[in-house]
């Protein structure tokens, strides 16, 4: 169990069909919402999708299961998640896989049930016609605890962490889903049945942002489909380091971010998160996928690496706090530049 929980996943130059993204352009930390159209053209075949999969599948889902199997409550958390969101998220999730990767997911509705084929897990999935999981079938019997909800089976048919927002009549907001097996030091638990300027909180900068929150909610449940970036720096390829460690793991161990100028391994996390509207339900899907980009690679390309190493110098003692780096950015700084 704690092989699989400390399980690392391949870097995007070790790939070779991940999408590449660097969202350090303007050599800035900048916390702003900086959403774009989903359809922006980043010059990745899947850019325009709400789910990137790619040949990293097998050990991003291997993260999820042990995940799961340690610990789902750690990992998955409900609050006042009603029906008919619970139902516009299950359609919008099959909708998209069903027609960005007909090949790996495949709906029939029988009158009865609907039933999802998933070749990549080679499970399948049946649902009411509300989308209420009914049952499934695994070929991999590697499964526990069993599914309990449609968004937890589907949450394990993809790359990404799953999160909804939802909203009342008085724009109250509230973290009404989190699918979170990737988590960067947060917890599901944490954040659970907060509002938006309560999740984010810790961030360091987010103040501003903050204070015009109710109106971010409105654009990400009313307007088009948007993708932004958020990144930070790590010492691992690691997708869990959620905040409470496995009970047979040491915490040093576990929390990472610890750099070694001697035998030094950085790599920039960077989550490409994905904000889906669902106005008929007052709510917002959001998706975060998680990818490393090696900087021995970055360090090879002189316009790249001078970008991080701005955006590094750029950060506030706050914002550093936050991000891990107090102790470490001044050797992170002269690794860089050797």
């Amino acid at each position: 169990m704690s092989s699989d929980l400390l399980l690392e996943v391949k870097t995007v130059e070790e790939s070779q069909d991940s999408a590449g993204y660097f969202p350090l352009q303007n050599g800035r930390y900048e916390i702003k919402p900086g959403m774009m159209p989903l359809d922006t053209d980043f010059s990745n075949q899947s850019d325009s999708k709400l789910f990137q999969l790619d040949s990293n599948f097998n050990s991003y889902r291997q993260v999820k299961l042990a995940a799961r199997k340690s610990s789902l409550s750690k990992y998955y958390q409900i609050y006042n998640y009603n029906d008919s969101v619970a139902q516009a998220v299950a359609q919008l999730i099959i909708n998209r896989l069903t027609i960005e990767y007909p090949q790996y997911f495949h709906l029939v509705n029988d009158g009865n049930q609907l039933i999802l084929n998933c070749q990549l897990t080679k499970e399948i999935l049946y649902f009411n016609q509300n989308f209420e999981l009914l049952k499934y079938k695994l070929l991999d019997k590697s499964i526990f605890p069993d599914y309990i909800s449609s968004l937890d089976a589907l949450a394990a048919q993809v790359q990404s962490d799953i999160l909804v927002i939802s909203r009342n009549q008085n724009s109250d907001n509230w973290m009404s889903a989190i699918h979170l097996c990737y988590p960067n030091h947060f917890s599901a638990a944490e954040k659970i049945g907060q509002d938006f300027v309560n999740v984010h909180l810790p961030v360091a900068g987010m103040e501003k942002i903050n204070q015009r929150a109710k109106a971010i909610v409105n654009t990400m449940i009313v307007r088009k489909p948007t993708v932004r970036f958020a990144w930070g720096l790590s010492t691992d390829t690691r997708l869990n380091h959620h905040p409470q460690p496995p009970s047979e793991i040491k915490s040093k161990q576990w929390y990472g971010r610890d750099f070694d100028i001697n035998n030094p391994k950085l790599f920039l996390r960077i989550e490409r998160q994905v904000m889906w509207g669902l106005p008929e339900s007052n709510a917002a899907m959001f998706t975060i996928r998680t990818y490393f980009r090696d900087c021995r690679e970055i360090k090879k390309d002189t316009l790249l690496k001078h970008k991080l190493i701005s955006a590094i110098e750029s950060m506030t003692p706050k914002s550093l706090i936050y991000k891990g780096l107090v102790e470490s950015k001044q050797d992170i700084l002269a690794w860089l530049n050797q």
